[in-house]
């Protein structure tokens, strides 16, 4: 009887015992698979804490600090042909950090905490750290005027420890004849006029991105959270912003999705002409997280493409943007070439010549063997993905030889590094 009452209740145990030991697995497996996310994401914070505190963690690339070759180059573009972003091709404002010193905040820039200037083993150029909870206001001083464009980049290192990730909010302020950088505009930058699109950094698709406008310090504009779970796959690249302003109305693109296309954003009662960042409050340590900031440019203004180069005969731009040190063309050219194949696939007879140009940083045969790589790298474009004939397009560069801006400001280095095409 005993051994009855043992059978039975072995057979009812059985399954809770085989559930007990399945669950147990996949908690290992969840466990395990956990682990290792932590530990490469560690690794990497590690290596770009090691950079910003000057442990050396690979060797140095030596040349020019824009236009040396260690990139490896690509002979297409893949694009998003949704993607109609165009960038301004006058340049008003434009910063990536290059003459700057290391661990130090960029010259010009105002802040109500800390932030310095560091390289990334991983990522070429420099990059700005920002911290929590500060209010970061670039060293622009001109006028945006009512028609303009802002591209940044912005890395995020964030790594699941189950607290609250930091806010990031980029504002376009007008600081209405005050000074752009003034202490006042730390505290109250929605003083007289600001556009504020904040990032919700989440795990498992929460991710949100808010649009929010003011004007006098009252709500102007007011958005609604929009998700974009899309933003989780990239913590630890660099992610690119661009935002389209005409007039009122503000658009705004995360890695080529366009997230906001609002016809009455901008307040227009007063002039734009500040660049604002921010970082929210966390409780992660500093040694836990990562927001880098580069690449900053702004500028006016949108060239007519067909009248340039039928009519006029040269187009010039500084649209096509390629990857720093490397004749790589960075996706998001990808409407400003196609807007140019749009023009040789309507005017069939037309043939071109693609001139490559460099600022004057670092070795001038360096550059001359670079503007001629991108040039190159426009016509692969052209032909690889647009289907543009090869034999209506030859290749050429100029290097650092044909300066149109002062190369002793970021604004003039942006301007000559740019692409032209002349009719033949």
């Amino acid at each position: 009887m005993n051994q009855k009452i043992m059978v039975v209740c072995c057979l009812l145990v059985l399954p809770f015992a085989m559930q007990a030991q399945i669950g147990g697995l996949l908690n290992k497996v969840k466990n395990k698979v956990n682990q290792r996310i932590d530990n490469k994401t560690d690794q990497a914070i590690d290596k770009t804490l090691d950079k910003a505190e000057g442990k050396s963690t690979a060797p140095e690339q030596k040349g020019s600090s824009e236009h040396s070759t260690t990139t490896p180059e690509t002979a297409g573009l893949k694009y998003n042909a949704t993607y109609d972003f165009i960038p301004g091709e006058r340049i008003l404002y434009g910063n990536s950090f290059e003459q700057e010193a290391i661990g130090e905040l960029p010259t010009g820039w105002n802040t109500n905490g800390t932030g310095e200037v560091i390289t990334i083993n991983k990522y070429d150029g420099k990059w700005l750290r920002l911290h929590n909870p500060f209010v970061y206001l670039s060293n622009n001083q001109k006028p945006f005027g009512e028609n303009y464009t802002i591209e940044f980049d912005v890395i995020m290192q964030l790594k699941n420890n189950g607290w609250m990730y930091p806010e990031i909010s980029v504002a376009l302020i007008s600081t209405n004849g005050e000074p752009s950088t003034g202490n006042n505009f730390l505290n109250d930058y929605k003083k007289y006029e600001a556009v504020v699109a904040t990032v919700l950094p989440g795990e498992y698709k929460s991710s949100k991105v808010n649009l929010n406008a003011y004007s006098d310090n009252q709500h102007y504009f007011k958005g609604d959270p929009k998700p974009f779970g899309n933003l989780e796959q990239w913590y630890g690249t660099p992610v690119h912003i661009a935002i389209q302003v005409q007039k009122e109305r503000f658009r705004m693109w995360v890695n080529e999705e366009k997230l906001f296309d609002v016809p009455k954003g901008i307040p227009v009662k007063y002039a734009m002409n500040q660049l604002l960042f921010q970082v929210g409050r966390t409780n992660y340590k500093e040694d836990q997280y990562g927001i880098y900031l580069s690449h900053i440019r702004v500028a006016a203004g949108k060239a007519d493409t067909r009248h340039q180069l039928i009519d006029e005969g040269r187009f010039s731009t500084t649209a096509i943007l390629f990857n720093v040190n490397a004749a790589t063309i960075q996706p998001a050219s990808g409407a400003v070439l196609k807007e140019i194949a749009d023009v040789l696939s309507q005017v069939k007879e037309v043939r071109i010549k693609i001139i490559g140009h460099t600022d004057s940083d670092g070795d001038d045969k360096a550059n001359l063997t670079l503007s001629q790589k991108r040039a190159a790298a426009v016509k692969n474009a052209l032909v690889n993905e647009y289907g543009i004939d090869a034999a209506r397009i030859i290749t050429d560069g100029k290097g650092e030889l044909q300066p149109v801006a002062d190369n002793k400001t970021n604004e003039g280095k942006a301007q000559n590094r740019r692409v032209e095409f002349v009719k033949e």
